[in-house]
């Protein structure tokens, strides 16, 4: 069995083209013997084009002397064109010669300068097992070198042919594994990633969004009990869509403001959206009635003044879609009955492992519960690791399952000194976004969760911390009630604020506490189900022992 680096493909699902390299990868771990080595990409590509080693170069084989083979892989249909093979991909046409050449060209010029001139060789192969080229003199490849859907039993003799075992060690053979496996440093780009992991969660955790908007019953009173990731934001934005194509009015609130302010920018702009305080303010000014943002039991008050004002019909709706539900109080329940049309329907998701504030559930009597338990948004590694530590506290949480095609994402904890802990959480947590940083994450991906709620804090004052400028809400609201936030470039919030919102790198940060207990469990799985690519922890010493997994 020949040697696989990363040597972790065995584990991981793949989906899309990645799936195909997958395939190809087991043939080669299969097929070509012990002394060869294939370096790849396929533990990160699960995506549709894929990332790959070393341009476009799929696979990387190395013979026992030394010599290596390039290979790239093209699926699906090709074309064959005056001007060479070339693949089409979102209605771009790539030719495939020109990308091999330039990958050929690229890696010539990094082993020249690593080994020198004339101490290595490199070959190349294209392998298209969908396609029969018809026209090779006109492919662009050499022939020999082109292994189509005709000849793709052979494509294991074709490569052994090419990189004899039998030859003399080539002078570059004792550096090359090295240089391939420690300075080409196979890991991904982030800031490439993160757009197309998006893209491919959003459309596995779709499910739920499509089937849950199938059930029909009267009156329509749906409960969604579903866990972090599961598709309740997609499911709520697409109900809103089909309500506005039926000419209907729908209604989104929330408990958060932060994601409300979030979902009013998917939603769609016949749809009314509000975070429960804001309704309250928007009611409240209706019929007349300016709260003070400056009092300090402002929120009760308005909670109070929506249940006092009379509702009317240009108050009420067809959908009303209550989300955030753990977050709720009973008495908001009959409150916001009032807005509901004749004949509306009623959807509340919520995900009683957020129920930060230890609420008592709502009680909604005869309603349909529906419930999903897969976690398609974090990465597989980060799950397991929020299933082991919070398991024992939440044992609900323990039942969670992965639907997520990323894994390996490497949870990565950084302590500070409890004595001067201020300045030890400011070091660590300025040391966590340069990490994250060098990981290819950008500013605008990172977003860092304080374990505390705002207000204590010692992070909420700061503009910056280091070299990185901080966006914040600063606590205050405008005339209107909308929060006003620092300029910054990297987010600063609580994981109170952040629920129901997604980053692809998070860091949750001022994790400090004397005993791991159920609360403390519940935010510990709030913020790490933020990140959908990458966990940075930085907790306190005392904090970090109860949070290795490992140990």
């Amino acid at each position: 069995m020949a040697r696989i680096v990363p040597d972790d493909w065995m584990h991981l699902a793949a989906t899309g083209a990645a799936a195909r390299e997958r395939e190809t990868l087991a043939l080669f771990a299969d097929a070509l013997p012990a002394d060869y080595t294939v370096y790849h990409g396929v533990h990160w590509t699960r995506l549709n084009e894929g990332f790959s080693v070393f341009g476009e170069a799929d696979f990387v084989i190395v013979s026992p002397a030394g010599r290596t083979m390039i290979v790239e892989q093209r699926t699906g249909f090709l074309r064959e064109t005056p001007k060479g093979l070339v693949k089409v991909h979102l209605k771009t046409e790539r030719n495939v010669a020109i990308g091999l050449a330039r990958t050929i060209e690229g890696l010539h010029r990094r082993f020249t300068a690593a080994f020198g001139a004339g101490t290595y060789f490199i070959e190349e192969l294209l392998y298209c097992p969908d396609h029969v080229v018809k026209e090779a003199a006109i492919a662009g490849v050499n022939p020999a070198r082109i292994v189509d859907a005709t000849r793709k039993d052979r494509l294991v003799s074709v490569i052994l042919d090419a990189l004899p075992a039998d030859e003399p060690r080539l002078p570059c053979a004792a550096k090359l594994h090295h240089f391939l496996a420690d300075e080409l440093a196979l890991t991904p780009d982030a800031s490439a990633l993160v757009g197309q992991a998006g893209t491919l969660v959003t459309r596995l955790a779709g499910g739920l969004a499509t089937w849950a908007r199938r059930l029909e019953f009267t009156p329509f009173r749906l409960r969604v009990i579903g866990t972090a990731g599961s598709g309740k934001t997609q499911l709520a934005v697409q109900v809103m869509k089909d309500a506005v194509a039926r000419g209907q009015r729908p209604l989104y609130v929330c408990f958060n403001r932060p994601l409300a302010d979030h979902i009013a920018r998917v939603a769609p702009a016949e749809a009314k959206v509000a975070n429960y305080h804001q309704l309250c303010d928007w009611i409240a000014r209706d019929a007349g009635r300016t709260p003070d943002f400056q009092a300090a039991d402002i929120f009760r008050q308005l909670e109070a003044t929506f249940v006092q004002t009379p509702i009317d019909a240009r108050w009420q709706y067809d959908v009303l879609i209550v989300d955030e539900g753990q977050d709720f109080q009973q008495p908001w329940v009959s409150a916001l009955e009032r807005l509901l049309a004749s004949g509306a329907a009623w959807w509340w998701l919520e995900d009683p492992l957020q129920n930060l504030y230890m609420r008592p559930p709502v009680e909604l009597p005869g309603w349909t519960v529906l419930k999903e338990t897969t976690n398609y948004r974090s990465p597989r590694d980060i799950l397991d690791y929020v299933r082991d530590i919070v398991g024992a506290s939440v044992p609900f949480a323990a039942t969670l399952a992965s639907g997520s095609p990323f894994d390996g994402s490497d949870v990565s904890i950084s302590t500070y000194d409890d004595a001067n802990a201020t300045e030890g959480c400011f070091e660590a947590t300025k040391r966590a976004i340069t990490q994250a940083l060098a990981l290819g994450f950008r500013r605008q991906d990172i977003a860092v969760l304080s374990f505390r709620g705002r207000e204590g804090s010692v992070l909420t004052e700061l503009d910056q911390l280091g070299p990185h400028r901080l966006r914040s809400f600063t606590g205050k609201y405008d005339l209107f009630g909308s929060p006003e936030y620092r300029e910054g470039e990297v987010l600063l919030e609580s994981i109170y604020r952040f629920k129901g919102q997604s980053a692809p790198c998070v860091i949750l940060t001022e994790v400090d506490f004397d005993a791991f207990d159920e609360r403390i469990a519940r935010k510990l799985f709030v913020g790490a189900t933020r990140a959908t690519m990458k966990l940075i922890v930085v907790a306190s010493k005392r904090a970090a022992a109860h949070l290795r997994a490992d140990e």
